[in-house]
């Protein structure tokens, strides 16, 4: 391929649109292009590395068995409502009619498709296990689409779903997945980690997340160095350091505490630090309005509350339902006295003298213990962050931040029961498939190369997602030489294999090599008419400061040895 008949709009400046490095950097090596929020058009080198990607993917996945199909982007109302997420999934979901006014969405996931599908065509257990794939365009309206192709809109996924006949096959189909995903992000070039996950609107019984480690990631991932324990944010534990304590009551004492709402004003008003405060959280929820207990440092993580008490419907009560929960206003609420249930923090369990709210304007309420007021369960609801304990050792947590690239998920019988996607035993019973689902955002695993690999010039893209391994670049092309040398090395590349591009554009050196970091390619082939005296050419990796000089002749053989050597690393 020469660069002067391919369509490569770089772009010297940052555009002002670009929120994140991988935005910022595929918009100025003429990867992709805006066409609107969220919704992108890929030009040719962006594609050309996206469909390495996707290569890798296929390949892992036919490995393990599983069976390529593609699927319809417009799916029906009706199987949205079978498996009851017409409403609940939100608007993210694209709704529309079409001509005679059949209610309509554009698939953001493919779980009650593909079950429609697996339960009209599997009738025996002799049919499974099954594992069907495929690579297509999702779309989610996104509220506030964001970070280029990392959050857009309109965007490309690899999901895979599994069908078995009981859970022992289902949870090899799930580690067939969780290897082949490991592979895939191996080949990928990553520097990764596996986290435990929420399952989210997906749903299921449980997951991991695949995360691409990058300081610009905008997710947290919480990790104990002692045991390898390691979870995002959402679904991190933490272990409780249990300490005796008394079973103390009955000697609160109220105190007025003019003006003092936040924890912080409190604890100066009364002397106190933060963690001897307990903070009395009002939510409205699908149970009824319910009361979370939290000490004063720490912040309630809502999806743990939500899961562990089962909530379809969960969000911060108003002025009014405070009022009417507590008889005070907001900001001064206090477990002592309070009809609605009350649900705590492991942590409340070994609190002592500690104050509340006393549920009443300008007024708390100190030397307060547990057996004050009834909680219902005491559970880990609250964020985890760095020096918590572990929940699995006795190392301390510790965090970072990473890309999710893939995710995985037990669903069980979650869709198979709401659709009746059946198959006939052994014994000629009916039973119901067991599912797994596994997704990659494959766009977003281009831009996650990107987040991890880049310096001022622009990309440092692992060897096998490049657009090209390799760049042929004669500094002068109006010289004879350095453009016969430089045809002659392109096409013995070509020859072995090698995808190479060759700079044949009559524009200065500086220009050349600009644009060749700007894209990110991992090795450059420089031919320059000083070193052709000595019969010699350069080749220089993109992420190593020194070159090598090489025979003219040679430098075929070595490049071949180069790149093999790049992608094993």
């Amino acid at each position: 391929m020469l660069f002067s008949k391919m369509f490569i709009p770089t772009v010297k400046e940052d555009p002002k649109e670009a929120e994140v490095i991988s935005h910022r950097l595929m918009l100025r090596g003429g990867f992709i292009r805006r066409l609107s929020s969220g919704i992108y058009t890929w030009l040719p080198l962006g594609l050309k590395s996206l469909r390495k990607v996707e290569r890798i993917i296929r390949e892992e996945m036919n490995k393990k068995g599983a069976q390529e199909i593609l699927m319809p982007g417009v799916q029906p109302k009706e199987l949205w409502v079978e498996s009851t997420r017409w409403e609940k999934y939100g608007k993210e979901l694209l709704r529309f009619r079409d001509r005679n006014d059949r209610e309509l969405c554009l698939g953001p996931t493919h779980e009650e498709v593909v079950t429609d599908l697996v339960r009209r065509e599997v009738r025996s257990y002799r049919e499974l296990p099954v594992t069907l794939y495929q690579i297509q365009t999702k779309f989610r309206d996104e509220i506030r689409p964001r970070f280029g192709v990392m959050r857009a809109r309109e965007f490309s996924m690899k999901d895979a779903y599994s069908f078995d006949a009981d859970e022992a096959g289902a949870e090899k189909s799930y580690m067939d997945m969780y290897d082949a995903y490991m592979n895939i992000f191996r080949r990928c070039g990553f520097r990764f980690r596996v986290v435990e996950a929420d399952t989210g609107q997906i749903g299921g019984s449980f997951s991991h997340e695949f995360m691409v480690l990058a300081e610009t990631g905008e997710d947290v991932i919480i990790s104990c160095d002692t045991c390898g324990y390691a979870a995002n944010l959402e679904r991190a534990e933490v272990g409780v350091a249990e300490k005796a304590v008394g079973a103390k009551k009955g000697s609160c004492k109220r105190v007025e505490t003019p003006n003092q709402k936040r924890v912080e004003e409190v604890a100066s008003f009364l002397g106190v630090t933060a963690q001897q405060l307990l903070k009395t959280i009002i939510y409205n929820t699908d149970k009824g309005t319910i009361g979370v207990l939290i000490r004063g440092d720490r912040e309630i993580n809502e999806t743990k509350l939500r899961n562990i008490l089962s909530l379809d419907y969960m969000e911060l009560a108003d002025e009014h339902t405070i009022q009417d929960a507590t008889g005070g206003p907001l900001g001064f609420s206090g477990p002592v006295g309070l009809s609605i249930p009350l649900f705590a923090d492991k942590d409340v369990a070994y609190m002592e003298d500690f104050v509340i709210g006393g549920n009443e304007k300008d007024v708390h309420i100190v030397n307060v213990n547990t057996g004050d007021f009834t909680v219902k369960g005491f559970y880990d609801i609250k964020v985890a962050v760095p020096g918590d304990k572990c929940p699995r050792c006795s190392g301390a947590l510790t965090s970072t931040r990473g890309i999710e690239v893939g995710h995985i998920f037990k669903l069980g019988i979650k869709y198979s029961k709401a659709m009746n996607a059946t198959f006939l035993d052994k014994d000629g019973k009916e039973q119901l498939m067991v599912m797994g689902c596994y997704g990659i955002g494959v766009g977003r695993t281009l831009a996650a190369a990107i987040e991890q690999g880049n310096d001022d010039n622009g990309m440092i893209l692992p060897m096998a997602i490049a657009p090209f391994e390799v760049d042929v670049l004669p500094v002068n092309s109006s010289h004879q030489e350095s453009m016969e040398v430089a045809d002659r090395v392109y096409r013995e590349l070509a020859d072995k294999g090698i995808d190479a591009v060759m700079d044949d554009r009559n524009e200065r050196p500086g220009v050349k090599f600009k644009d060749c970091d700007l894209i990110g390619i991992p090795l450059r082939v420089t031919i320059g008419e000083r070193n052709l005296k000595e019969g010699l050419v350069e080749i220089k990796a993109r992420n190593e400061k020194e070159s090598q000089r090489v025979k003219k002749e040679e430098v075929a053989g070595r490049v071949v040895n180069y790149v093999e050597e790049l992608k094993r690393r």
